[in-house]
């Protein structure tokens, strides 16, 4: 049964419309190990992303994506002249990985963090808990249900 995964990007370094043109892109660059963890441990391909741009004004969730592969190391790592290289990662047992997405649909508007901190049902989502920063969060089903559902309108 796919799950539902939150993941953060500001719009000026890969935006919902950079997705929508490339049809599909590794989602790499990732440094923190409990988002790396999520993406190699609990990721499945049909996996449903919901697409949240960062640092924008106002920041909110624009579209949707999904798992298309799993298992892929994240190439930047090996790469010397990469900000995200990675003396300790190696090709026999690489740190990082990069799973493939694929996009599914832009929202006609964007869904505004206020917005959802006005929805009940939202409550408990990580995204709306105070001090959260990670890039890749759990979303649960009542949650994507609301999300959806507020995309739709």
């Amino acid at each position: 049964m796919a799950k539902f995964w939150l993941i953060k990007t500001e719009p000026e370094v890969y935006s919902i419309d950079d997705l929508s043109r490339d049809k599909k892109t590794l989602w790499g660059n990732v440094r923190n190990y409990q988002a790396r963890n999520f993406m190699r441990d609990e990721w499945t391909v049909g996996d449903q992303l919901l697409f949240y741009h960062s640092n924008s004004a106002p920041s909110g969730i624009v579209g949707l994506a999904e798992v298309a592969r799993t298992g892929i190391p994240d190439p930047s790592q090996f790469n010397k002249s990469s900000e995200y290289y990675d003396p300790k990662a190696t090709k026999e047992d690489p740190r990082w990985i990069a799973p493939e997405i694929r996009f599914r649909e832009k929202f006609k508007a964007l869904l505004a963090i206020d917005q959802l901190r006005k929805e009940s049902s939202l409550v408990g989502m990580v995204l709306l808990q105070r001090g959260s920063r990670l890039s890749i969060q759990p979303v649960s089903g009542a949650e994507a249900k609301t999300i959806l559902k507020l995309a739709k309108r």
